[in-house]
């Protein structure tokens, strides 16, 4: 497992430069806009990934709150298992997840009630024939009409939101890769992290994919906001206050407080 080593290594020396976490959220913005530009001048050729039946879209996108779970749950809980104050830490981290959950809820459940709100039934995707009997996208759809509606886009506001939390939540790793772990719990942590790190890649990209082939510029600028305003609250400001989960273990951040 050598070279699993090496590669946590490398990936944790590479999050620990604050450069990289710094700039890691306006990265979001630029491809958006940037996106955005190459959609419009249509510089951007139709690709397997220009079709929402893509699998990476399919099985990890469509379930991504679910694979963000799966993954952080028991790298929390292993993270800290060898920590003498590890139920306290671990209680606030877990606690940190319940938010990020409620946060994901909400501004998707809101997306959808805007897109009911501002929206129309029509027969045809030529928009001509309204059917006035159907109130929300989801009764439309189910009979086989075409719902158009204010659509912000959800897939920009959770990759965003996702590839952040994780960024946050494994910032730790550093101060992991010095701790008393027997060979079995190591090569398992390593694992997950790898797993977080090779997921959010796949977040990065899809967020990409998103912004030059789906959506107006301003539905995916919205989304995009509401994604980095759900961190940005969060992780740069509520978790800073005793009166929160606060933020995890941190070596590196110089001169702020932890609450973690």
């Amino acid at each position: 497992m050598a070279t699993l080593d090496v590669i946590v290594d490398k990936l944790v020396e590479l999050w620990k430069i604050p450069a990289v976490r710094q700039r890691f959220p306006w990265i979001f913005l630029v491809i958006s806009f940037v996106g955005s530009v190459l959609q419009y001048l249509e510089l951007v050729p139709q690709t397997y990934f220009s079709s929402s039946k893509n699998a990476l879209n399919v099985y990890f996108v469509k379930l991504s709150w679910g694979w963000n779970l799966l993954l952080l749950t028991p790298f929390l809980l292993l993270s800290y298992s060898s920590s003498t104050r590890s139920r306290y830490f671990l209680g606030r981290r877990l606690l940190s997840l319940v938010v990020a959950t409620a946060i994901w809820y909400f501004c998707t459940e809101t997306f959808f009630y805007i897109e009911d709100l501002t929206g129309s039934c029509f027969e045809t995707d030529t928009l001509d024939v309204i059917k006035k009997e159907f109130a929300s996208k989801a009764s439309c759809r189910r009979a086989g009409f075409h719902w158009l509606g204010y659509d912000i886009s959800g897939h920009s506001f959770i990759l965003a939101y996702s590839a952040l939390l994780i960024m946050e939540e494994t910032a730790h790793m550093a101060s992991l890769k010095r701790a008393s772990l027997s060979a079995l719990p190591r090569m398992v942590l390593n694992l997950l992290y790898l797993a977080l790190n090779l997921i959010l890649i796949i977040w990065v990209w899809m967020f990409t994919c998103t912004s030059v082939y789906f959506h107006d510029v301003h539905q995916k600028l919205l989304g995009t906001i509401c994604g980095l305003l759900g961190w940005h609250l969060t992780y740069r400001v509520w978790y800073l206050n005793p009166l929160s989960p606060g933020l995890p273990p941190q070596p590196h951040r110089v001169g702020q407080k932890q609450h973690a």
